[in-house]
């Protein structure tokens, strides 16, 4: 497979996105959220996506152009208009602005409406995590998940991003979707031609299906832990939508076409400041205890540890592209349809 350097990559989706109605400012801050998803093989979250991007920017479904918006009606909270815009603008203003205001208050929230998808969650609050704070992250998606008992998909797959600083070593980082499986998964099972799994999801009239077509065409996916995820991602659309003024997840067109309007979703954040509470020596006593606990059970690493890993090899060694995903990286970057 071809290879890029980290660079070469943000070099080359920078100039495919500028290409396709995007300002140079906008895609830069993109392309370096792409490919840091992609060095983590975090691949649904990488490279691929911009194929789609650059078509929906092209289509107006995302505007290339938009400057976040930032108001603070209170101490420690900061509402933010992504502006139909794309996400990653809007949530590098929540990470620049929320250290300062934890360290203000204790506590500080980050509300994101009209946004883009938010890719990998686990980025932003990573950063957050190395100024020093405990942070949480909340996504909505197009719908996905029934509610429980029903059949219609309502609910996002509703990513959870959480991160905590560690004395003398990278940031603890857990990143989850409340579904079994990403749509994702289901789209290469349809393009494959191949049956999914029992308790993957279930089709349009709520009956559990091995054809992924049907989750596809107005079937849904099962939440994790089925009736408790499902009420946590009730929780999630609710703090992404509710308190943001976002659209909800069943009233948001899909991420993986041009068409329709702009998808409107909504981002949340939540940083502490463990000084605020017990203080920062007694957090990283108490987190160092419980990080040798878990270290003792051979076998056993930390959440992030091997995509830190991924990351510096990534870094080392470059990135594998796909061939055909790579020329039609080279024909957006060309200006060509």
């Amino acid at each position: 497979m071809p290879t890029l350097t980290l660079a070469e990559a943000v070099d080359l989706i920078s100039r495919a996105l500028t290409r396709c109605r995007t300002s140079p400012h906008n895609a830069a801050i993109v392309a370096r959220a792409l490919v840091a998803a992609e060095a983590d093989s975090l691949v649904g979250h990488g490279l691929a996506r911009v194929p789609t991007y650059a078509a929906q920017a092209k289509a107006g479904k995302v505007d290339g152009f938009a400057t976040p918006q930032t108001e603070q009606r209170r101490s420690g909270v900061a509402a933010i208009d992504a502006r139909n815009g794309f996400a990653y603008p809007a949530l590098d203003v929540a990470v620049a602005l929320l250290p300062a205001l934890a360290r203000h208050t204790g506590i500080a929230a980050a509300a994101i409406r009209r946004s883009h998808h938010a890719g990998a969650a686990g980025h932003p609050v990573e950063r957050l995590a190395e100024a020093g704070l405990v942070a949480l992250m909340f996504a909505n998606t197009p719908g996905a998940i029934a509610p429980w008992g029903g059949s219609q998909a309502l609910f996002g797959t509703n990513p959870i991003a959480f991160a905590c600083p560690l004395p003398g070593r990278a940031p603890i980082v857990v990143d989850l979707s409340l579904t079994q499986v990403t749509r994702g998964q289901i789209m290469l099972n349809v393009k494959a031609g191949k049956p999914i799994p029992d308790g993957w999801g279930m089709d349009r009239d709520g009956n559990p299906t091995n054809d992924a077509q049907k989750i596809l065409v107005g079937g849904s996916l099962y939440a994790v832990g089925g009736l408790k995820g499902t009420m946590l991602a009730l929780a999630v659309e609710l703090i992404c939508c509710a308190l943001t003024g976002a659209a909800l997840s069943h009233e948001v067109a899909s991420m993986h076409t041009n068409e329709g309007p702009p998808l409107r979703l909504g981002q949340s954040f939540i940083a502490i400041d463990p000084g605020a509470l017990a203080g920062s020596e007694v957090y990283f006593e108490r987190v160092e205890t419980l990080v040798a606990a878990i270290l003792a059970d051979e076998g056993v690493r930390l959440p992030g540890d091997r995509r830190h890993a991924l990351a510096a090899a990534g870094a080392n060694e470059g990135l594998n592209i796909d061939g055909e995903l790579l020329t039609q990286l080279q024909v957006l970057a060309r200006g060509a349809s």
